[in-house]
């Protein structure tokens, strides 16, 4: 084989090695900083990341949950799909359009049986719905139905 030849070879070959590295660094970080989307209903399921695993949470704010420290920005509510209930604690200040009955969306992970957030977002304007919070709930009414269908299922007769 020629020695240019030789060389252009080893070249490609060694372009293409650093090329695959870069890309499985690329996809290490990337996988690491994915964050889960995950209804009160997954959780109540065990289907949540475990503890110290940041995830997405979403849902409606439950009426009559929201509670506000006096002296302070701790905030708690509640975030249900309608079906399971999820507590919430955030330390910060709300979203302007944060209420009770709306929707929302809160990043951060589980503290026991709490989720603590360390970011809160809440809906645009009163037709919007983030589409994981409405399949979410469109599961969990599917699953609620199934089990209503077949409320016998599993026993003997």
């Amino acid at each position: 084989m020629n020695p240019i030849r030789k060389r252009r070879l080893l070249l490609i070959l060694a372009g293409l090695a650093a090329l695959g590295v870069a890309a499985g660094l690329v996809l290490t970080a990337l996988s690491e900083n994915l964050q889960h989307f995950v209804s009160p209903t997954d959780i109540a399921e065990g289907k949540a990341p475990a503890t110290g695993k940041r995830f997405r949470l979403g849902g409606i704010v439950l009426e009559g949950s929201v509670t506000r420290a006096q002296e302070s920005l701790q905030n708690e509510f509640v975030v249900t799909d309608r079906f399971q209930q999820q507590k919430v604690r955030y330390d910060g200040i709300l979203p302007d359009l944060f209420r009770e009955g709306q929707s929302v969306v809160a990043t951060g992970m589980m503290d026991g049986p709490v989720f603590v957030a360390s970011e809160v977002l809440a809906k645009h304007d009163e037709n919007y719905m983030p589409t994981e919070v409405a399949d979410a709930i469109k599961r969990a009414k599917e699953k609620q139905a199934g089990a209503a269908i077949n409320p016998t299922q599993g026993s003997t007769p």
